[in-house]
């Protein structure tokens, strides 16, 4: 069996934590992925990418989060659950102490574009109506 390099199995728990944050992943299923036991793997992929397995998976929910704050209308407790969190609490506080404002806060600092739209919601509602056009109705031939 050929040897493998620790940063090749430190990518495949990377790219876990990346495709499947929102489900109930612990640092144990990150090491499992990557074929090592818990403590190595911490130690490694602290290392090679500077933040512990946990803070990593932490910030790619608050990731996730944010968008979702700024595109959805989503409650914050549906947008903490469908991150993959289990405490609005905990949520909160992480998030405050990333962004610098809670969940709400964030929010109301980004509204959406069609608030700041600089055109008239009449010339918004003619352009978006169907044009009345007929297709191949015109030419063809009436049956005599």
């Amino acid at each position: 069996m050929a040897f493998v390099p620790t940063a090749r199995h430190l990518l495949r728990a990377k790219d876990l934590a990346d495709a499947r944050y929102a489900e109930p992943l612990c640092v144990d299923d990150l090491a499992r992925a990557a074929g090592l036991s818990r403590a190595h793997f911490s130690r490694a992929f602290r290392a090679a990418f500077g933040e512990s397995p946990h803070a990593y998976l932490l910030t790619r929910r608050l990731e996730r989060a944010a968008a979702l704050l700024l595109t959805t209308d989503r409650s914050v407790a549906d947008v903490c659950f469908s991150v993959g969190l289990r405490s609005v609490g905990s949520f909160t506080t992480s998030f405050t102490r990333t962004y610098g404002r809670s969940p709400t806060a964030y929010r109301a600092a980004f509204p959406p574009a069609s608030e700041l739209a600089m055109v008239p919601g009449c010339v918004v509602r003619a352009y978006a109506r169907p044009q009345r056009r007929t297709f191949r109705e015109d030419s063809a031939a009436t049956p005599a």
